[in-house]
């Protein structure tokens, strides 16, 4: 069990083998410190999500696993074999699915996938029949023979999905697999993953920082700054919070921080435009924060706990404030820039 896992969380990886293994690992560029120490394990079948903003250190993480990129201490296994020490048994073991295309947009569908499986290997009395099934698998059979240049985004993303299978890895990565497409077609790259889970019996690992996505996943750990906050189910880590998430919009923010700090002992801050604080029973408590807050409320919204409140459970903002934060840090910094997002 990792220090961040509930008990919970444990019996999962304890009950069966272990797809992932990272043992504090770091990943150092120059002065930049983008993973610190990061630790966790990943069971074999699961659908195990990094959850995080942009620049947390989810696809430097990734990059270490994939030996992409050697990491700089710690130690790392993957389908059973060490990133570092056997490379090439590792490629041999996982598909991966960048956030930016690698497709040939000169080729078609068919041609990137043979030239994929000549590239690992791939028996070619069994290519054919292989690229049938992952190209039906993401409904793009009919579009096989058309240059990929005409495809759209999804369809694209559907074809990075269908050659990272191409060879049955023991571990699929899907580095933000939805980014910039729109909310349906990223729901139907969402049943394409499930339905791929369901038929290969793989293991998914993937990234994200939309929270839809993040609670179709077995488990999820909860990344920023470059180091693991929180480990475990959607639904555990949410239940952890307990609490009601309070959104003020006031004639008098400040005041009303100061005003919840002296009279309800409650530490409020402002996200998102709105004074946002978590309570027990937040309906029971709006009652009381009309008759005594002292500060002229203009709308009030209480919610359920959501996977962004425990993002600013563990991390003192939402994601949406993070992001901006990362955005600004790469505007300042020309290297970290030239990194990418991170």
């Amino acid at each position: 069990m990792t220090q961040l896992e509930t008990p919970a969380a444990a019996r999962v990886t304890a009950a069966t083998d272990l797809a992932v293994v990272a043992q504090d690992l770091k990943k150092n560029y120059k002065e930049i410190e983008a993973v610190r120490g990061v630790s966790f394990e990943v069971a074999t079948g699961e659908i195990f999500g990094f959850l995080g903003p942009n620049g947390a250190g989810k696809s430097t993480t990734i990059s270490m696993l994939c030996t992409l990129v050697n990491p700089s201490a710690g130690s790392a296994r993957v389908a059973g074999f060490d990133v570092v020490a056997d490379q090439a048994r590792v490629r041999q073991r996982i598909g991966l699915v960048f956030q930016d295309t690698t497709l040939d947009d000169y080729l078609t569908a068919s041609e990137n996938l043979r030239f994929h499986a000549e590239l690992y290997g791939v028996a070619r009395d069994v290519v054919p029949t292989r690229m049938r099934q992952v190209l039906e698998m993401v409904d793009l059979w009919e579009r096989r023979d058309g240059l990929v240049q005409t495809y759209s985004g999804g369809m694209k993303r559907r074809l990075e999905i269908a050659r990272g299978l191409l060879h049955s890895p023991a571990v699929l990565f899907l580095d933000e697999p939805t980014v910039g497409l729109d909310p349906q077609t990223r729901s139907h790259i969402w049943s394409y993953i499930q339905e791929l889970r369901r038929r290969e019996r793989i293991t998914i690992f993937l990234t994200t920082h939309y929270m839809d996505e993040a609670e179709y996943c077995d488990r999820l750990a909860i990344m920023d700054n470059g180091v693991l906050v929180a480990i475990d189910t959607p639904e555990a880590l949410k239940g952890s919070i307990g609490e009601d998430r309070v959104e003020l919009h006031t004639d008098d923010d400040q005041r009303a921080i100061e005003q919840l700090a002296q009279h309800f002992q409650i530490t409020a801050q402002v996200s998102e435009g709105a004074v946002t604080f978590h309570v027990p029973g937040g309906e029971q408590f709006v009652p009381r924060l009309f008759a005594e807050l002292g500060v002229p409320i203009r709308s009030i919204r209480v919610s359920r706990p959501t996977l962004d409140d425990v993002f600013m459970t563990y991390t003192g903002r939402t994601i949406r404030d993070a992001e901006a934060s990362s955005g600004d840090r790469l505007r300042a910094n020309p290297w970290m820039r030239s990194r990418g997002r991170r």
